[in-house]
């Protein structure tokens, strides 16, 4: 059986988002770069498609049965992963009601050295990572993974930096981003930007890490490399039927 995983995010309602318009990213780490708009979705589509799933049978699945799928357990009929990356705002202010809502399980992955320290008003107008306190508070319906501590960097359009930089250092980064407790699945990685090299992912099999994600579109079986998972963005342009035909195994 086949399963798919959902790569979210920003949401914004439809009248607060101009894709033609710069996102420039609010993050604790003295980084500063843009979210594409391919890489929003609306508030109103966003609830039309987690309305989808629950009045369709669908199963939100949870980490750890992803992992007991590659060790040979069966997954549920109608699977599929929601994922959320980089935590910010919005995923508080609108996700997180919408999968409450639902009784939805979902999935975040962290960039640990971007949490904020205090938590802040949500601002339409920019991406602001969320802090610590407000992660835990969404724990019914969260669980936390690795997206790196301070790695989710851009070097060039084709590279971060986790691919210039050494074994070690790659290796250092896991290992901090893995202190904060917040982070339960400590053998989980989402890859920033989904760049990596075949290095990268050795780094990871050798760190012990049983599941990492990719930004490649298309669904998962047994086949599938556990460290190369794939996943499908979902972005503000996507109508209702593509989004059927693609969580449909």
């Amino acid at each position: 059986m086949a399963f798919s995983v959902l790569m979210y995010h920003e949401i914004r309602i439809e009248e607060d988002f101009q894709a033609f318009e710069q996102h420039p990213i609010d993050v604790k780490q003295e980084y500063n770069d843009f979210l594409p708009s391919p890489l929003f979705i609306t508030l109103e589509k966003f609830e039309q498609q987690m309305e989808y799933l629950f009045n369709n049978d669908f199963h939100a699945l949870t980490l750890d049965e992803v992992k007991a799928y590659y060790e040979g357990i069966s997954l549920p009929e109608r699977s599929v992963l929601l994922t959320f990356d980089d935590c910010f705002q919005s995923i508080k202010e609108y996700a997180y009601p919408i999968l409450k809502k639902y009784q939805f399980h979902a999935a975040a992955f962290v960039v640990t050295g971007w949490l904020h320290d205090v938590t802040s008003t949500f601002k339409k107008e920019k991406s602001v990572c969320l802090s610590v306190k407000d992660l835990e508070e969404m724990t019914d319906v969260f669980e936390y993974a690795n997206h790196t501590h301070l790695m989710h960097v851009r070097t060039s359009n084709s590279e971060s930096l986790l691919m210039t930089s050494s074994k070690e250092n790659f290796a250092n980064d896991l290992d901090e981003c893995n202190k904060n407790l917040l982070i339960k699945h400590k053998n989980v990685f989402a890859y920033p930007f989904g760049l990596f090299l075949e290095s990268n992912v050795t780094t990871l099999k050798e760190k012990g890490f049983k599941l990492a994600f990719t930004c490649e579109n298309g669904h998962n079986d047994k086949q599938t490399n556990p460290l190369l998972l794939k996943r499908n963005a979902i972005p503000y342009l996507m109508d209702l039927e593509t989004f059927k035909k693609m969580v449909t195994n």
